[in-house]
């Protein structure tokens, strides 16, 4: 019995360390970028993925666009005019990703969001907001958990989703949220 008990903790220890070890870590992110080193090996290379699968027909294909506070105003919401009603302003319905660099269910969304562009090219305006970089936003929408998915319909109140969603889910939300008929 003292056996079995010594290998479930000495399991339970070992999975705990290889899970800390391939988290994401903000903080010692941002101390080793204020330090002058690379952050994490996995995000710079991630990074370095992403430069270099570039190729012709991910040009082509229509991509989230990331977006800031003024072009939120002018495309979606301007919130200061009016900051108690949803007013869309945009043309077409849209999908906003609030992500983060370090995230690792936001990296594992992003590849499914741009596909899922490039189908509803024309149809849906995806785009992506770095809750980092653009808090105001991520506050104005309530976020705490990343990846958080608001869905926008051309005519209606947005609804939201968070957590990491596979094609198939995405999809869902998207004809439930945003196309239904």
């Amino acid at each position: 019995m003292k056996y079995l008990i010594r290998k479930t903790i000495l399991m339970g220890l070992t999975l705990t360390m290889m899970l800390a070890a391939t988290s994401c870590n903000k903080q010692s992110d941002k101390n080793a970028q204020q330090e002058g080193k690379e952050p994490t090996a996995s995000n710079h290379l991630a990074k370095e993925e992403n430069k270099t699968t570039i190729n012709k027909e991910e040009k082509k294909m229509n991509k989230p666009v990331e977006m800031t506070a003024a072009m939120f105003r002018e495309k979606i919401m301007d919130y200061q005019t009016n900051p108690n009603e949803w007013k869309y302003q945009g043309d077409k319905p849209a999908v906003i990703d609030f992500y983060a660099t370090w995230c690792g269910p936001c990296k594992a969304t992003a590849p499914v969001l741009e596909e899922l562009a490039g189908e509803y090219t024309g149809q849906i305006d995806f785009y992506k907001v770095d809750v980092d970089q653009q808090e105001e936003l991520a506050a104005l929408f309530g976020v705490r958990s990343i990846p958080t998915l608001v869905f926008i319909p051309k005519e209606g109140q947005p609804q939201t989703a968070v957590g990491a969603m596979n094609k198939q889910q995405l999809q869902e939300a998207i004809q439930a949220t945003i196309l239904k008929h």
